[in-house]
Order: structure tokens, then sequence, then C-alpha cells
């Protein structure tokens, strides 16, 4: 009876009206920075389902396509207005020869894919596929390039395989294969987790070798705008960034990433759907050190580029859990419940909030490994509850922050706490105001009042992504148990918005 009592609890306690309340306070400053659309950006690896089964299922498909695309994918992405994909990884960008890619699809040589299950590829899907489902999109590519088993002369060709207009060997090679005009691709990384799979180098070699790959990448004003990414820290490794940011010189770099994800324990990670509530906290506590990492990194860009020239690319980030039963472990499959949006929400708003040196971000990854958008099964295809989250925050897109300042209080586990709410807010071009807020807390009901005076607010309206238990997800069966919805628990009174939030829940608000 008492573990029955427990579940029931965790799972559905947001009906016992039990709340705490917080202020939020929202600042409007000529100076503030714009949130930049990028920070919304995807990742596709050549990983398990991802790309092949995933958005891939060939010309020749009886699933409806767009050059061998699913085209409900295409539909699903444009409606949260993916602002740019990354491709081909990840570990794979690393062991990828781009010429195996192109050209009739027949004649292209097949590939072990060493990271990822060990599986055959047969290079259908290549240079053209992506880049022209990135036109389809709406999207900016972002292309990772191989530096750990590649060449300079082969990076380098593949820029002028993408962008050069005029007359040059690849050029040429590009209207063999049928593509006229080049598809100008702005964003390049330069290899992908140096410290690891990349290459297992030193900061100082890595750095060294960058400084090589990027001087070959542009002309000397880099007139082209090509946007140089730097492979940068495993999470909290401030040394990795402080050599990057010493030894490159600043002309020949304009982004250094960083990759981290929420996991509790990478030798025992958990399920992604039959977790604890002492799990779920654990995970919680991993997302909310987005905060630190990007403030400790950001310190450090800040000594050496006092002018905030460079860019943080926090080009790999989400949740990572246990593969589903059944599948292989090397596809990383897994399920995507409330706490994944938990995870989306707050990251997103910690984005949202550091826009002044974060200006990309991608989460991993977009179709059917970790913390996926969509999912497939064979015809069918669902919606996650990330992908509900990334929908309701597109109204930060490009829109100017508005900085904020409130005392959360405390969501507690075992003597534990992390601060419950988290939020983030801005004006966009129409002086429409938006508020995301995220209560984490799987029990508590937490009221949140925003100040809104001086902000000329006279209409609001909301939208909030909630279900009956943290564990709650969409399946093929039932696609559309967890969806975002009209929200009304709010008032607004002489300028003070009183909303409640229900425990693990996301609410973004209008105000009008």
């Amino acid at each position: 009876m008492k573990t029955l009592k427990a579940l029931l609890a965790f799972g559905i306690l947001s009906i016992t009206g039990i709340k705490a309340q917080s202020e939020i306070k929202i600042q409007v400053e000529e100076d503030a920075p714009i949130i930049s659309k990028h920070i919304y950006g995807h990742f596709s690896e050549h990983l398990g389902r991802c790309i092949y089964d995933g958005f891939y299922v060939g010309e020749n498909s009886d699933i409806p396509n767009k050059d061998g695309v699913r085209t409900d994918i295409i539909e699903a992405l444009k409606a949260i207005e993916i602002p740019n994909l990354r491709w081909p990884g990840g570990c794979f960008a690393d062991t990828y020869h781009w010429k195996d890619g192109i050209g009739p699809k027949k004649e292209r040589p097949t590939i072990v894919n060493q990271w990822w299950g060990g599986v055959t590829e047969d290079n259908s899907f290549g240079t053209h596929d992506f880049l022209n489902l990135c036109e389809a999109l709406g999207a900016e590519p972002y292309l990772a390039a191989n530096v750990g088993s590649g060449t300079v002369k082969e990076f380098t060709d593949w820029i002028q395989y993408v962008n050069h207009d005029g007359e040059s060997p690849m050029a040429k090679l590009r209207r063999e294969n049928g593509r006229e005009k080049p598809w100008g691709v702005k964003y390049w990384g330069v290899g992908n987790e140096m410290w690891g799979c990349g290459g297992n180098m030193t900061p100082e070699h890595y750095a060294n070798l960058y400084r090589q790959y990027a001087t070959f990448m542009s002309s000397w004003s880099n007139d082209k705008g090509i946007y140089r990414i730097a492979s940068g820290a495993n999470v909290d490794d401030y040394h990795w960034t402080e050599v990057l940011m010493r030894d490159i010189p600043k002309h020949l770099v304009e982004g250094v990433a960083l990759h981290s994800y929420s996991v509790i324990d990478w030798n025992n990670k958990s399920s992604a759907t039959d977790f604890s509530e002492e799990e779920y906290f654990l995970t919680m506590r991993e997302a909310l050190k987005m905060d630190e990492l990007v403030t400790k990194h950001t310190a450090i860009m800040d000594k050496y580029d006092p002018d905030r020239k460079i860019d943080l690319v926090v080009d790999e980030w989400g949740g990572w859990y246990d593969v589903e039963e059944g599948t292989n472990p090397g596809f990383l499959y897994q399920q995507n419940t409330m706490r994944d949006a938990m995870i989306a929400g707050a990251t997103l708003n910690i984005f949202n909030n550091h826009s002044e040196r974060v200006k990309m971000a991608n989460l991993a990854q977009t179709v059917n490994v970790l913390q996926a958008v969509i999912l497939t099964n064979e015809k069918k295809m669902l919606l996650t509850p990330t992908y509900y989250v990334m929908k309701m925050y597109t109204v930060h897109h490009d829109a100017q922050l508005l900085p904020i300042s409130f005392e959360s209080p405390k969501y507690k586990v075992d003597g534990k706490s992390l601060p419950a709410i988290s939020a983030s807010a801005s004006k966009d071009s129409n002086n429409t105001v938006h508020v995301s807020l995220v209560n984490i807390d799987a029990h508590k009901t937490n009221t949140v009042t925003v100040n809104m005076n001086g902000l000329n607010i006279k209409n609001v309206s909301a939208t909030i992504l909630s279900s009956e238990k943290l564990q709650d997800h969409n399946t093929f069966e039932e696609p559309n148990k967890v969806q975002s919805r009209e929200f009304k628990d709010f008032k607004l009174k002489k300028g003070m918005l009183s909303v409640d939030l229900p425990p693990f829940s996301v609410v973004v608000i209008e105000g009008k």
C-alpha cells in the first residue's frame, strides 16, 4: 500500500493543490542581445536509424518522400522552423570521406560504420541529398568535416565543391553530378570531439592542427563569410577551452564548440521510460549544470575575447539513457518522455539567457536517436514531447532577450534540492512578449507571479505541455498522448501575471 501511495504521489500529485510561490521580474534593456534562432538547431548523424530508415527511405519507397527523404519528417521539421541541421556526425564525421557519397549511387563504395553498430552503409545518402534536404527545410546546413582521418585537401575540396560558383575542378565535378549552382554552406565544423573519437588529441595538438585547416578554408579576409567552428570541450574541460582561446588566432575562428549530455552514470544510464524519481532528479541535476558550464566556459572566452566576437556553440546536448529493450545497442534508440521535455525546456531557457555568447546549439539527435524530436516505425511517425517544447519555443527565434531575475522555490528529493523553476523571456519584432516557464518539481504546483509592469501588456494567452506521469510518452499505438495545448490557469491584474504551473510542465506565455 505504501508503494502504491508513493507511485500515485509521484505520478499525479498535480491535482493535490500543493503550491509554492515565486515572483519573476522582467527588465527591458535596449542593448540586450538577440536570441539567435540557431540556438534551436538540430543534429543528424549517421547513427542507427537517424539517416537510413529515419530521414532517408530511398526514392523507390512506398512511404511518401522527396528525393528519398520522408515528406512527413520534412513537414514536421518545417513546423518547428528548424534553423540549422548538423551532419554527418558526430564521431562518424571523422571517418567520413565525402567523395564516397557523390556521383551515381550504384557506383558508390560502401563504408563500415565502426562507431555505431558496425553496420555497412552504401553511401546512398550523401552531400547532395543532405544539402537538398536543408533547402527543402529552409534550414542552414552545418557540415562537420573530417579532420581525424582526412586531409586539408579533402576538407577544402569539399568547400570548393559545395560553395564555388566559378570554374574549378570541384565546381566542375558538382555540375557533372547535376547541381549547377553552389549551395553556399556557411557553417563548418573543423572535426568533432578531437579529445575523443576525433583522434584522442591534446588541446595543444588540436589547436595547431585547427590553425592549419582554418588557414586554407577561406581567403585572407574570409570574404565568403565561412563560419569556422573549432571542436570544443567535453563538459567541464575548461583547460581545453583555455588552450583553444589562447592559441588560435581570433581571425581564424568564429565559434568554439561544447558538448554536454544529461547522463546519470555512463556505465548505468537507466531506462528511458521506467525510471524512478531519484533518477529523474539526478538527470535534471545534470541538465541544469548547463548553466554553470556555459558560465565558466564563457568566462574563459571573455578573458581572451572581451568583445565577444567568438561564439559558444553547444552543438551536442540532450538526455542519454539505455537503449530500448531488443534494439541494437549501437543505434542509441530511446523513447522520449516528459522528463525529456523538462530537459529541453530548462536547457533552452539557459541558452536564451546566455544568448550574448551562445549563438548556436544542436539537440542530439533529430530522428530515432537519443533525445529525438521524431520517431519512426516503417510508415508510422510520431512527435515526441521534446518536439512540442521546440515548437512552443519558436517564439524566441531571433527575438530580443528580456533579462529576468527571480528566486526559485526548491524541488527536494532525499535531502537534496534543485531550483524548481526555469524561465526566460523575449520580445519579438512586433513587441510581443513571450515568457517560457518550466516547473521541474515532480509533485508541487508552483505559482509564479510575472511582473509585467512597464511592458504595456493588455492581452495574455498561453500554451502548456504537461501530462499525468513523468514517464508518459507517445507511442505508435498512442501517438498523441503527450502534446501541447491551450493553457488558461493564469490571471493578469494591474501588470502582475499569476500563473499556476503544474508539476513537470512547460508553459509559454504570450503578452500583447
